[in-house]
């Protein structure tokens, strides 16, 4: 571990099949990430999957909530709809940052930025995860109606529907995350 906590990146070369012989190219793994799959790194993730699940439901309804209750300008508003509609990307390749984004930009509509700082940590802590769970079509689904319904009510100033929204939202993906440890 790094004194910031997180692992150590580990170099690993690998070949990029193409025309031309294969040529070594180094990338930057993480060690969680050459282990497999999600189920190997919610293991991985022990005690801190259990916090950060914990923390998230507590910080990220509190900003949605926050944020339906201020006046939002116009161009808050504009971003907030723009990270949604981003958010349904359905490209695994992007999809997971659009997500989060998402997430970070109500986070700031809240108007605090400690409140959107925790929102950042606790994406990252949990974004390696998100990130290896398989793309299901039915999940996808679910998760823009939730995103969807978030955004209406923070936009309509709905503090206690944004914050029970995002309770809901929270509680489904610790649901799966969760479940990935049976």
């Amino acid at each position: 571990m790094s004194r910031s906590g997180t692992p150590p990146r580990a170099v690993t070369a690998r070949s990029r099949p193409g025309k031309r012989a294969a040529k070594p190219v180094a990338a930057a793994v993480t060690p969680l990430a050459r282990r497999g799959t999600a189920a190997d790194l919610a293991r991985e993730m022990g005690d801190t999957l259990h916090d950060a699940l914990d923390f998230r439901r507590v910080v990220e309804p509190g900003a949605a909530g926050l944020a339906a209750s201020r006046t939002l300008s116009a161009a808050d508003r504009q971003h907030l709809v723009a990270c949604l509609t981003a958010s349904r990307d359905r490209d695994p390749a992007t999809r997971r940052v659009a997500d989060s984004r998402l997430h970070l930009a109500i986070a700031a509509a809240s108007g605090s930025p400690s409140l959107a700082s925790a929102v950042a940590d606790v994406q990252i802590t949990l974004d390696r995860l998100l990130a290896a769970i398989p793309v299901i079509k039915r999940n996808l689904d679910h998760s823009d109606n939730q995103h969807t319904r978030i955004v209406d009510a923070i936009l309509a100033g709905d503090a206690g529907a944004a914050r029970g929204l995002m309770e809901e939202h929270c509680d489904g993906t610790a649901e799966l995350l969760l479940g990935l440890l049976t």
